[in-house]
């Protein structure tokens, strides 16, 4: 698609118009080559701009990583390389898909024929799933200036946007500089409580069952056995797509925080050499992935969970963990991310789970909205804040007896706020293996 546009030097051209049409108010006829004078500038705005409107001025290639993450900053790239047999003046827009926030992905440039230019701008999806960049708009100038060529350049590229890989990045960067701190995990031996003797070491804040009292009386200071830890354990992540997920905390549903801290969890459980997998359902089965090892296992997790979405309506636990059990016997650190925000759905839970209990681990993750902490703090200055502040009271009280039942019935649980709950997540992934739990 083309257009011509025209220029501002064209409007003051045409302006200039003007001139012997006032003229002609003194010296008769001069007003007779305002028509003529416009139209020759009209013919060659038309033949300059039909000119320059064949050239086929530049080549464009984007760039950007294959796999975006939502809610986070996405560099792309944009190669734009001349064509045309002279040098021009570029404005260029990339479109980015209608969901993406995108920052400087229009701009202008001069290029020289031959010349390659790249230029850098950001995009934000702000949710997961399959989109596409719809193409990209570029305008330069025809000979004379008198009109601008805009011209749109089929550069659609379909894209996928994940839960955030971004922040696995991060991850593995603090983990080589030493400082895992900084994201909340808190110091945990990856050296674990397993069968296979390994080494000795210093007691430091240890169980004393694993202190060896034979060197504690050589060396005269406490020593404690290491043990190998059990590798090759399976690590399942599951996900309530139902009505509770669909909860939203600052514009983003609990599902995709939940995502987000579980894809954390798996990168922390495929490094550790265990094996991770994927199960999704509501009213059914909505997703599947047996777990295996390596980082494969973890991209093709990635790949079915990214356009996954809660729907409103009646998870069925009963029929879901049925299914599970009938694909994987194995023992596992089943890691189910749900809500229950009352007594009822709390024992709801621990009805339909309890068979799950006696075969594997159980940990149920729930995300607590930060929201809650503000309006408990609320200063009762009038009717309408004294509403708010009792309102979350119950709510509080709510959630808290829905821990103390599901804790009771024996289940491991982890409630926290978003920005919390993949460093606590590992953490009681790791405690879990230093124990060996399972």
């Amino acid at each position: 698609m083309t257009r011509l546009l025209p220029t501002k030097r064209l409007w003051l051209a045409l302006a200039c118009g003007l001139v012997p049409a006032f003229a002609g108010l003194a010296v008769s006829g001069l007003e007779r080559l305002v028509l003529p004078y416009d139209l020759a500038l009209l013919v060659l705005f038309f033949v300059s701009g039909r000119v320059a409107s064949k050239w086929a001025p530049v080549r464009i290639d984007r760039r950007m990583d294959p796999v975006l993450s939502v809610r986070v900053q996405n560099v792309v790239t944009v190669d734009v390389e001349s064509d045309a047999p002279v040098s021009l003046r570029l404005r260029v827009r990339d479109e980015a898909p209608e969901s993406f926030q995108a920052v400087d992905n229009e701009f202008e440039l001069t290029i020289e024929p031959g010349d390659l230019k790249t230029h850098a701008y950001r995009v934000k999806p702000s949710e997961r799933g399959e989109d596409t960049f719809r193409g990209t708009y570029v305008r330069y100038a025809a000979p004379l200036g008198l009109a601008t060529v805009e011209k749109w350049l089929d550069t659609a590229q379909p894209v996928r946007v994940y839960p955030n890989v971004r922040q696995i990045r991060d991850f593995e960067l603090l983990k080589q500089k030493g400082r895992l701190r900084e994201v909340g995990l808190r110091r945990a031996r990856i050296r674990g409580l397993g069968t296979d003797f390994e080494s000795l070491r210093e007691y430091n804040d240890d169980d004393f069952r694993f202190v060896d009292w034979k060197s504690t009386a050589r060396r005269g200071k406490l020593v404690v056995r290491n043990y190998e830890q059990e590798r090759n354990q399976a690590v399942i992540v599951v996900l309530d797509l139902g009505r509770h997920m669909l909860g939203e905390i600052d514009g983003v549903t609990k599902l995709d925080h939940a995502l987000d801290a579980a894809l954390m969890l798996l990168h922390a459980a495929e490094r550790a050499g265990d094996m991770v997998g994927l199960y999704a359902f509501n009213d059914a089965v909505r997703g599947y992935v047996a777990p295996k090892r390596g980082r494969a296992q973890v991209a093709a997790i990635l790949s079915a969970a990214h356009d996954l979405v809660a729907e409103p309506v009646q998870p069925h636990y009963g029929k879901a963990f049925s299914y599970l059990g009938s694909k994987w016997k194995r023992r596992s650190l089943v890691v189910f991310f749900t809500d229950a925000e009352n007594d009822d759905q709390a024992r709801e839970l621990v009805s339909a789970l309890d068979h799950v209990q006696r075969h594997h681990l159980l940990m149920v993750v729930r995300v607590r909205d930060p929201r809650l902490k503000e309006l408990l703090a609320l200063r009762t200055t009038d009717s309408r804040t004294l509403a708010l502040r009792a309102s979350a009271t119950w709510y509080q009280a709510d959630r808290q007896e829905a821990e103390t039942i599901l804790a009771t019935a024996g289940f491991h649980t982890v409630e926290s706020e978003p920005q919390d709950l993949a460093a606590t997540l590992v953490t009681a992934y790791l405690r879990v293996k230093e124990r060996a739990l399972l």
